[in-house]
This record gives C-alpha cells, structure tokens and sequence, in this order.
C-alpha cells in the first residue's frame, strides 16, 4: 500500500484540531495577547520537554499577562477549549497501519496521554514520542531518530507528517520523505 516501512505523524495540526476562532473570541473578550503569550517559546518549551507540567506552564501565562484574575480567567477559559479528532486523517492513517507502523511524533505537554484518552486515541498508533516525556522538541534532530527507531524503519524509509514546514525540513535533513501537511488531500496523496 504504501513505499515507506513507518508513518510518523504529527498530533496537533494533523490529527487532532482546536477551535481558533474561540481562541480568537477569548483574546478579544478580555484584550490580551492570549497566544503570543502562551506560545512564546521562553514559556513554553519548559513544558514542551517536560521540565515543568502544564499547570505550571499555565501559571507561567497567567502571571506574564499581568497575574491577575482578568488574566486567570483567560488562561482557564483558554485551557478548556475544546480539541477534536479529523476522522478522515484516523481512517487513513487507521488503514495504512494494516501494513506499516504508524507513530505519532509531537511537541506535548504532559497531559497529552490525558488527551489521547478523552479522543479514544490511547491504542490508535504503534508508538507514541512525546516530547515531554523524551526530553525533546522537533524540530530537534534527536526525536526524529527515537521515532525512526522506535518504528524499527531507517530514518530514508520514513514518510513524516507535520502542518509546521520547520519540522518537515529537520526531517528531510536526516533522510526522510516529509510532508507538509495542510489538508487530507495532501496525505491522501501521498498515502492513497
């Protein structure tokens, strides 16, 4: 079915999805800068490679937007929006594990077994490589070797999957086929 021996796949962007446009409601509601806060990479990455969880993590944003209750509420609305799964990438992804293994490859928190629970996503993939729970982050060289590795497939064998173009080039480097995800049909293209 497919040329390469192992899928690697990014969870965010590709398989699983957020609702923007309430992240967008929030940020006007309460007028701060919700998500250049919460993704500035001084904030972030700390939780990303598992030095601090994502309450800690949330904290950290509820006190760089001013640490008060305006702020506290943003970040807990912001933290219950709701994610969900793209059942068409899940059946494709579903089918072409029938034949090779299919690891999911993601910049994570550590509530991310958490989330894969909520969606019915624990057993879905062959492996999971979080980057919370290695230590780090795509566009790092080094998770894409562990999820080579862990797919049993040399690093050339390997289609990788990700809607951010930085990581699809790190991968390319080591020898991957990479793809930039921006649709299903782009996948479908490629995986059939």
């Amino acid at each position: 079915m497919t040329p390469f021996a192992a899928v690697l796949c990014d969870f965010d962007g590709v398989l699983r999805h957020f609702d923007h446009a309430a992240q967008a409601d929030i940020e006007a509601r309460y007028g701060l800068p919700l998500m250049k806060t919460a993704f500035d990479p001084e904030l972030i990455m700390p939780a990303t490679v598992g030095h601090v969880t994502e309450e800690q993590w949330a904290a950290s944003v509820v006190a760089a937007l001013g640490g008060d209750e305006r702020a506290r509420q943003a970040v807990g609305e912001f933290m219950r929006i709701g994610f969900w799964v793209d059942e068409e990438v899940r059946a494709l992804l579903a089918r072409v594990q029938e034949h090779v293994p299919v690891v999911i490859v993601t910049n994570a928190m550590d509530t991310l077994e958490q989330h894969m629970d909520l969606l019915g996503l624990t057993y879905f993939a062959d492996d999971v490589v979080s980057s919370a729970r290695v230590g780090v982050a795509k566009p790092d060289r080094r998770i894409y070797e562990i999820a080579a590795e862990r797919a049993g497939a040399d690093p050339e064998r390997c289609l990788f999957v990700d809607d951010r173009l930085q990581n699809v080039e790190a991968a390319r480097a080591l020898g991957m086929t990479g793809l930039h995800y921006r649709t299903y049909q782009d996948l479908a293209a490629v995986l059939g």
